[in-house]
C-alpha cells in the first residue's frame, strides 16, 4: 500500500489514454497539475505544455520534459465482418499485440474490444510471421454497419487494457504507458519540489507530445523555450532478463546516464560534471548505451545548441501492452534530477560549452 500510494499520481498517469496526437486527456492532467505552483504555464501548437518557475534575471533555464503519448494504433477500415483494422502508432511488433485487450477510445465512451488470433486447430502448416496490418480488433460486431451503429469511425485511437499493479515485493510496479507517463509524472513531481529547493535556475517543467512518431514535439517546444541545458526523462529498455552478456541496463540498479543513442551523444563534459554529481550525492546510476532515441536527439538543435541528454528509467518489456519499473530507479531519477537543479549554474554553464 506504501508503494502504491507513493505512485499515486503515476497511476492516474498511466491509466490516462492518449497515443501520439491524441494526447489532450494527459495535457488537461498536466496542465491542472502545473498551473498550482507555476509562475506562467507555456505551450506550443502542436500541443506540448510546460510550467516554468523563474529565477534571477539572466539565470540558467534547464528544461525537463517527459512525452505525453504512449504507443498504441489507429482504426483505419471495417471489414464487411465488423473488424476493424489498425494502423500501428509508434514502434509495436505484431506479436505483442495477439489477443491482447484493447480500448477503442471514442470521445463519449470506450469500446473494449480483443485483438484476434489464430488458434493452432486452423493454422497448422502456416508458419509465416503475423504483420501488424493483418491483425484485427474483434468488439463484438456483427458486420461494418452493425460496428458505425456502435460508433467506430476511421482514426479513432486503440490503447491497451491497463492492469496497473505492484509487485509481490513491493519494489516493482507493472503498467501500460510508463513510456512515457514516467516522465510526465516526474516533470511534475519535480516541479512541485522547487519550493523546496535554493538554486539559481529557470526551471520548465512538463511535457510533450508525439515523441513516439518522430520526436515533433520536442522540435517546436526546444524551440520556443531555448533552453541552456535540456533533459529528457524516459524509459528506457534494459535487457536484465535476456540472459545477453553485452546488453546494457538492470532494474534496480539506478537511473540510466544515456551516454550514446543514434541521435545524441553525450558531451563528454556533460558526462563527467554528471557523474561527478551522482557520485558526490551517492545517487546509483548505470551507463546507458541505446539503440533508440529521445527528445533529447531535437532538442540539442534548439536556438544555437543546447546542452542535451537523457536521464533514464530502466524498464522491462517497453512498447508493448506492459512495462515493469523499479521504485529504486525512480528515486533515483527524482534525486538525480533535484541534484543538477541545485548544483547547475552560469558558471557550470560556460564551462561546460567553453571547453
Amino acid at each position: 500500500m506504501k508503494t502504491r500510494n507513493r505512485m499515486k499520481e503515476y497511476e492516474i498517469l498511466t491509466n490516462l489514454n492518449g497515443i501520439s496526437g491524441f494526447e489532450k486527456s494527459v495535457r488537461d492532467y498536466v496542465k491542472l497539475q502545473l498551473e498550482k505552483t507555476a509562475d506562467e504555464i507555456l505551450r506550443d501548437r502542436l500541443g506540448s505544455i510546460f510550467g516554468v518557475k523563474k529565477g534571477p534575471k539572466g539565470s540558467p533555464v534547464i528544461m525537463i520534459a517527459g512525452h505525453m503519448d504512449e504507443v498504441g494504433a489507429m482504426v483505419v477500415g471495417i471489414t464487411d465482418e465488423g473488424m476493424l483494422k489498425m494502423q500501428a502508432i509508434g514502434g509495436l511488433k505484431a506479436e505483442v499485440m495477439v489477443s491482447q485487450n484493447v480500448n477503442v477510445i471514442l470521445k463519449e465512451k470506450v469500446i473494449q474490444g480483443v485483438i484476434t488470433s489464430i488458434p493452432p486447430h486452423l493454422s497448422k502448416g502456416d508458419e509465416s510471421a503475423t504483420k501488424f496490418q493483418d491483425l484485427l480488433v474483434d468488439i463484438g460486431a456483427d458486420n461494418k454497419e452493425h460496428a458505425e451503429k456502435i460508433g467506430i469511425r476511421i482514426g479513432q485511437q486503440i490503447v491497451p487494457v491497463n492492469n496497473y499493479y505492484v509487485t509481490e515485493d513491493g519494489k516493482k510496479i507493472v503498467s501500460k504507458a510508463w513510456d512515457d507517463r514516467f516522465g510526465c509524472g516526474m516533470a511534475l513531481e519535480v516541479f512541485k519540489e522547487l519550493k523546496n529547493i535554493d538554486h539559481p535556475n529557470t526551471v520548465i517543467c512538463g511535457c510533450t507530445v508525439q515523441e513516439e512518431v518522430g520526436l515533433r514535439g520536442a522540435a517546436t517546444a526546444t524551440q520556443m523555450i531555448q533552453p541552456d541545458l535540456f533533459l529528457a526523462v524516459d524509459v528506457s529498455p534494459v535487457s536484465d532478463y535476456t540472459g545477453k552478456p553485452d546488453g546494457f541496463g538492470k532494474l534496480g540498479a539506478g537511473f540510466l546516464m544515456r551516454f550514446f543513442d543514434p541521435g545524441c551523444i553525450m558531451n563528454p563534459n556533460l558526462k563527467n560534471y554528471f557523474e561527478k554529481i551522482a557520485n558526490d550525492n551517492n545517487i546509483d546510476f548505470q551507463m546507458f548505451l541505446s539503440h533508440g532515441g529521445t527528445d533529447a536527439a531535437r532538442a540539442q538543435y534548439a536556438g544555437k545548441g543546447t546542452l542535451s541528454t537523457t536521464i533514464g528509467l530502466p524498464g522491462r518489456y517497453i512498447h508493448s501492452t506492459t512495462t515493469m519499473i523499479h521504485i529504486d530507479d525512480v528515486e533515483a531519477v527524482k534525486k538525480m534530477l533535484i541534484a543538477i537543479i541545485k548544483d547547475f549554474d552560469s558558471d557550470k554553464l560556460n564551462n561546460l560549452i567553453n571547453v
